[in-house]
């Protein structure tokens, strides 16, 4: 059997790491998995024909192009939040981005816990790690999309202290 292949179905995932990392886990015994991690969907049909429809139809509908189409415009969405309360730092790549906000003091992670819970009253689900709010959106979201997302987290950080 073919290394990589169980039970006829090729299982998806994808590992991204530097030279040096990859290295030093391509260099075990040859008997262990590399990059082994937990395998709660690995290898099962259903979920491996669900994810190739789903890149079936990505390729149709020109998902990929899309998404790449939109990285500047996101780009300069995102980045237009410079200026609001809180805001110390903005970083992009591609349809992914973070806005870092400044931490209160003897607090951090407060200060994003409530923009979380603000956004969430407003109907927006954005995901805080401390006081990073990150934002991955639909590979089909449109400059419209984005300015609804970036102007209710204006109005939310207008909102904080």
């Amino acid at each position: 059997m073919a290394k990589g292949i169980t039970n006829g179905v090729i299982p998806m995932g994808a590992v991204l790491v530097g030279k040096e990392i990859h290295d030093a886990f391509m260099d075990g015994p040859e008997h262990l998995v590399e990059f082994f991690h937990g395998y709660t969907y690995s290898g099962h049909p259903v979920a491996t024909a669900a994810g190739l429809a789903t890149l079936e139809v990505y390729r149709e509908e020109g998902t990929f192009a899309h998404a790449r189409a939109m990285e500047k415009t996101f780009e300069d969405a995102i980045h237009g939040m410079r200026d609001c309360p809180h805001v110390v730092d903005i970083r992009n790549f591609g349809l992914m981005g973070c806005v870092e906000l400044a931490p209160r003091p003897g607090a951090p992670g407060a200060r994003g816990m409530d923009v979380h819970v603000k956004c969430f009253e407003e109907g927006m689900v954005v995901r805080a790690g401390m006081d990073n709010i990150s934002f991955s959106p639909f590979l089909n979201s449109t400059p419209d999309e984005f300015a609804l997302i970036f102007d209710t987290l204006r109005r939310v950080l207008k909102s904080i202290d």
